[in-house]
């Protein structure tokens, strides 16, 4: 029962998040003057790439390539769509000149806003209610990506207010939501049968099969990104105030 209800969830996700995505940076593309036809290919790239990144990612995971690894000596295929598409879509942002004046249209309002859909790691918790996933990493998982979903809201509306604390409080909420992600993959791998397995072992994590593996593989990445891209462009602020 918890795997149907998991790969609507997934799937219904699959299309929002990136769908959030991408209208940010149609926003920013709008707003950065850019040449009509220089930021719509910014956008355009991104788009590409997260549709294509979801159906790839879909097959190693049914295909079970994505497990952690077995042995020590195995190649730790399990983060390197993790790790490797949060960078590829950081570069994109930052090392590129359409990628930076799109992200330079955007508010912090804006760069925040997309982890308010954090709270959709709470369907951890009920795959521990069900029975299956383990509570070592369904609770603070789940529990975690709550928090950091509600830290982003509330920075937010204070950006929104104008209140003396928002940019403190988009810190806070980028802090919490990087713990979140550190701790969440550190359980993950610690609680799925393998060779890095320390506990859990009567009921073994299955947050690397699918569809649940699309968390790590493909949400997580975007969201990292969108939260180096909200840290970076608080310390470019800081630093312009401090020149001044």
């Amino acid at each position: 029962m918890f795997e149907t209800f998991a790969t609507y969830y997934v799937q219904a996700f699959a299309v929002i998040l990136p769908a959030f995505a991408i209208g940010l940076l149609c926003i920013g593309a709008l707003k950065s003057g850019l040449p009509l036809r220089q930021a719509a290919m910014g956008v355009a790239a991104t788009a590409v790439l997260l549709g294509l990144w979801f159906p790839l990612i879909s097959v190693l995971a049914k295909a079970g390539i994505l497990m952690p690894p077995l042995e020590y000596t195995d190649p730790p295929y399990a983060l390197m769509p993790l790790l490797g598409g949060a960078f590829l879509l950081w570069s994109m942002g930052r090392l590129t000149a359409t990628g930076r004046a799109i992200l330079g249209g955007l508010s912090h309002s804006h760069l925040i806003s997309i982890q308010s859909l954090r709270l959709i790691g709470g369907v951890f918790v009920i795959g521990w209610l069900t029975g299956d996933l383990p509570w070592q990493f369904a609770l603070p998982a789940g529990i975690g990506d709550i928090l950091a979903g509600v830290a982003a809201i509330q920075a937010m509306r204070a950006l929104n207010r104008g209140d003396a604390n928002a940019e403190s409080l988009v810190r806070r909420a980028s802090y919490i939501g990087l713990v979140d992600f550190a701790v969440a993959v550190s359980l993950g791998i610690a609680t799925s049968a393998g060779a890095l397995q320390l506990m859990s072992f009567d009921n073994p994590n299955i947050i690397n099969a699918y569809p649940l593996a699309l968390f790590p593989e493909y949400f997580v990445p975007v969201f990292i990104a969108f939260q180096l891209f909200s840290l970076g462009a608080l310390r470019r602020k800081s630093r312009q105030l401090a020149a001044v």
